[in-house]
């Protein structure tokens, strides 16, 4: 363990000043974790319904990933994917095994940007056209080509051009999507829950017909489970509420419980990807597959996704039980849920951390909510309470 005994101003003095300056930062240290709960380091205590972001489905620190990959760093950190692995082998078939039906290979990568790179680099390798439909309010990431398909403009404005060819129908609306697509796009990107647009839920009317209408036209259906995936939506992944059958699936976040890592699941319209057009020197790294494993195990034997769907329709019942006029909307799926405002987030989030509960926006008038999935009932119960009181003033 590190000795660290510097005071908390020095600490956030040298983030601020030598960090990127990329993101905004709430005045809070933390630096332990367990289960549902973080700590800062003057020992106060957060209940926490930011999940890293929902990459802690798993929640902080849980026994059976710290024990995977405390013996797999004992055995082999790093293998390149010119040769085979063992426990990346393994992953790979389990991988398969729980996926949607019709994908039987995987990229793996470290993140859920990579993954959404790939996916894109696999639709146009396959098809040979180059349009791509995304959705309003829809978020892949920021890397140059995710960032193409991600729609907020502040995100994307300093680094036009992106990709060319990228254009935004509605989310939500079939027969928008149904003039977009044509024999020159080559896939069209969609999230089963949309998360940073505001925790809006596709239909399953909408998204079935996305993916008959991408088969009926030759264009590759990607689905993006990068917030959805492991658990989070009250089933392992979200298509499952609906039996989609994805060309192309992204996912990274909780896939490894915590350590970064990601992958792009591959179905049986896309082609065999030859070794030159892509590659990654981390992907697939021992240590993030044990932890992936492991995840996976736990999941299914403590049956995760199925408390996600039972706490997360009491957190959204909890939540549409406040009488609070700032209130517009509570909507979600599993413990993914949102509170939609009728004024900007931010005071509200601040006011949630003083009573000791961390979450996240989501745009400028949502509060998101995305709890590790190992959450107690009581901290549920908690979590309604307070926010109850914050909203009603």
């Amino acid at each position: 363990m590190f000795d660290i005994n510097y005071d908390r101003d020095q600490i956030i003095a040298w983030e601020t000043d030598h960090e990127s300056g990329t993101y905004g930062k709430q005045p809070i240290v933390l630096v332990r974790g367990e289960g549902a709960h973080i700590w800062d380091m003057n020992g106060t205590e957060y209940i926490d319904c930011i999940g890293g972001h929902g990459a802690s489905n798993m929640g902080h620190a849980h026994p059976a990933v710290v024990k995977a990959v405390t013996e797999q760093a004992q055995r082999l950190f790093l293998a390149p994917n010119g040769f085979y692995n063992d426990v990346r082998a393994h992953l790979l078939a389990e991988l398969v095994r729980v996926a949607p039906p019709g994908l039987e290979r995987a990229f793996l990568c470290n993140s859920g940007t990579e993954a959404v790179e790939a996916a894109l680099k696999f639709a146009r390798l396959t098809t040979q056209r180059t349009k791509v439909i995304s959705t309003m309010r829809g978020f892949h990431g920021r890397t140059m080509g995710a960032l193409g398909t991600t729609w907020r403009k502040e995100y994307r404005k300093p680094f036009e051009p992106l990709l060319s060819d990228v254009s935004f129908v509605p989310y939500n609306k079939l027969e928008r999507m149904e003039k977009a697509i044509d024999d020159e796009t080559s896939a069209v990107i969609v999230e089963v829950v949309q998360g940073e647009g505001g925790v809006n839920p596709g239909t399953a009317d909408y998204l079935l017909g996305v993916e008959a209408l991408c088969q009926e036209r030759g264009a590759m259906f990607i689905v993006d489970e990068v917030q959805t995936g492991f658990g989070r939506t009250g089933k392992l992944f979200a298509s499952e509420h609906h039996g989609l059958r994805p060309d192309l699936m992204t996912v990274a976040k909780s896939i490894a419980g915590g350590i970064p890592m990601g992958a792009t699941l591959i179905g049986e319209r896309v082609g065999k990807i030859p070794g030159h057009v892509h590659g990654s020197t981390f992907g697939g790294s021992p240590l993030a597959c044990a932890a992936a494993l492991a995840t996976i195990r736990t999941m299914e034997e403590d049956h995760l996704p199925e408390r996600a769907a039972k706490l997360g329709a009491r957190l959204v019942e909890g939540f549409r039980s406040i009488e609070a006029p700032v209130v517009r909307e509570v909507r979600g799926l599993g413990l993914m849920v949102g509170i939609e405002l009728r004024s900007r987030s931010g005071a509200y989030i601040a006011a949630l951390a003083a009573q000791g509960v961390l979450v996240l926006p989501a745009g400028s008038t949502v509060l998101r909510f995305l709890p590790p999935l190992v959450i107690e009932e009581d901290d549920i119960e908690t979590v309604i309470e307070k926010v109850g009181m914050v909203l009603a003033g």
